[in-house]
């Protein structure tokens, strides 16, 4: 990854920028709020995060589904390969 982000003149990344990228986006694509932290890892906090224990796993397969398309449009209009 390093390689190829060097190749593209990339050069302060770090994979917390995709995770920081596909949060704003797929909020942006309106999917639920709780579906979108649970995907990545975060806690909801609170009170909330007492009560509610949902994993949200057929949301997070659609919505990480609709990511993936979304990668690849990207990545085929530019022709890279994923």
């Amino acid at each position: 990854m390093k390689v190829s982000l060097q190749a593209q003149e990339i050069s302060a990344f770090t994979i917390h920028d995709l995770r920081r990228s596909a949060s704003k986006l797929l909020h942006e694509q309106r999917w639920e709020a709780d579906g979108v932290e649970k995907a990545l890892n975060h806690t909801i906090g609170g009170v909330r995060d007492v009560y509610n224990r949902a994993e949200y796993v057929d949301q997070r397969r659609k919505m990480l589904q609709a990511w993936l398309g979304y990668i690849d449009g990207l990545a085929s209009a530019r022709n890279l390969v994923v």
